[in-house]
């Protein structure tokens, strides 16, 4: 009996085929924005976890000011100092390295190519403090830290466009008026969550490039790595200590410099995006709410036309509980029929957004099989009302309907 109904259900649909698309509309449109907005929100989470987990683990970004900028709108704090380092390397437990980094930005040149990029002056401190592999070449030497001397290691957005396809080790570059070896290549990262390109940097000893691009010997950022034995917490806070210590803050002032733990952003950022995620998929499920009152308007609109033939069913021997089936199969078939297409919607969708978005692909089947759910459950749910109204039809009162 249940294949005769599904049969009948499907010619009904056949019968008025624009209409029935026109119905199911709402359920397409919805159940394919649910699935894109969840699908595109985990990809996102993804890739700020991706671009967090690039910058290392167990590390520490400590900056003066009182958050990335300056802060209220007092004097501009000031800088670190080379002491300050070296007292956090020797006077705080648990941390393992200190990368102090000076930055500039200069213009590379080479054999006629340019290309607009950031110089990040620090020590070999910095390759123990995140995981940021060479493709070739080598690090700084001690004696080249020491003196300052004009070597460079480039990210890969660099090489690509001064070297393109041709070995850059060994060869010189100028950065704006300075003449600098490179010494090594180092392995893509891509682009950041949060900050752009992160292959697009020229890496030199912290000396030179405070001697010979900031004319001064300050340190805007302090990268602290973490022993992973140590409570990170307890290091935060031996590591506030002692800088409220050296720069001479009072007890219950605030604190000229930022600690920022790139656990604490991923968690942040993670959560943000969720959140988003979260309340646009609930304005999208409106459109599944929208779809199933069109549904149960058409099926109204249906047993009107079909009153005749529904009496005549009934005057042959159909029992209510037949007509409410067959009705009930036939909005459940389109509401099945309008998450199936939604499905293949928001895939089509997802393919188009993702090279966009610069996101991983990520196909979730939880999140496909509950939307699919869902759309057959709304059939079942604004489909009963019009079915119980079949069923409860008079044969006599319906064979008279014209």
């Amino acid at each position: 009996m249940l294949s005769t109904t599904f049969t009948l259900a499907v010619r009904s649909i056949r019968r008025h085929l624009l209409r029935s698309f026109l119905t199911i509309l709402g359920i397409v449109i919805g159940v394919a924005a649910v699935v894109t907005m969840v699908t595109l929100g985990q990809a996102t989470t993804a890739a700020v976890q991706q671009s967090i987990a690039s910058l290392g683990t167990n590390i520490l970004q400590v900056r003066p000011g009182q958050g990335f900028g300056r802060g209220g709108g007092g004097p501009r704090p000031p800088d670190f100092e080379e002491q300050d380092v070296e007292a956090v390397k020797g006077q705080v437990a648990g941390v393992k390295a200190v990368a102090p980094q000076a930055q500039a930005t200069a213009t590379a040149i080479y054999n006629g190519a340019n290309w607009s990029t950031t110089i990040n002056g620090t020590t070999n401190a910095f390759f123990e403090v995140q995981p940021w592999n060479l493709t070739g070449g080598r690090t700084f030497l001690p004696a080249e830290e020491a003196a300052g001397k004009a070597v460079c290691i480039i990210g890969n957005t660099v090489r690509q466009n001064l070297f393109r396809d041709t070995n850059a080790i060994g060869e010189r570059i100028r950065l704006n008026d300075v003449s600098c070896d490179v010494i090594g290549t180092l392995e893509t990262r891509g682009q950041a969550g949060f900050g752009g390109d992160q292959d697009d940097v020229v890496i030199m000893p912290i000396k030179a490039v405070q001697r010979r691009f900031t004319g001064n010997r300050d340190i805007r950022l302090m990268l602290v790595g973490v022993d992973a034995a140590y409570d990170g917490a307890q290091v935060q806070e031996s590591l506030s200590t002692l800088l409220r210590e050296r720069r001479g803050i009072e007890t219950g002032a605030e604190d000229d410099f930022n600690i920022f733990d790139t656990a604490q952003i991923s968690a942040t950022l993670t959560g943000t995006t969720t959140l988003l995620t979260s309340i646009v998929t609930a304005v999208a499920g409106i459109s599944l709410v929208v779809g199933g009152i069109g549904i149960m308007n058409i099926m109204l609109v249906s047993v009107t036309e079909r009153t005749r033939e529904i009496g005549i069913r009934l005057a042959i021997g159909a029992v209510a509980r037949e007509v409410l089936l067959q009705f009930l199969v036939e909005a459940i078939v389109l509401s099945m029929l309008g998450g199936l297409i939604g499905l293949i919607l928001a895939q089509i969708v997802i393919a188009v957004l993702v090279p966009i978005m610069q996101v991983p692909f990520i196909f979730d089947a939880q999140i496909n099989i509950v939307a699919f759910a869902i759309s057959a459950l709304i059939g079942v749910v604004f489909g009963f009302f019009p079915a119980r109204r079949a069923a409860a039809l008079n044969p006599i009162d319906a064979l008279r309907h014209e």
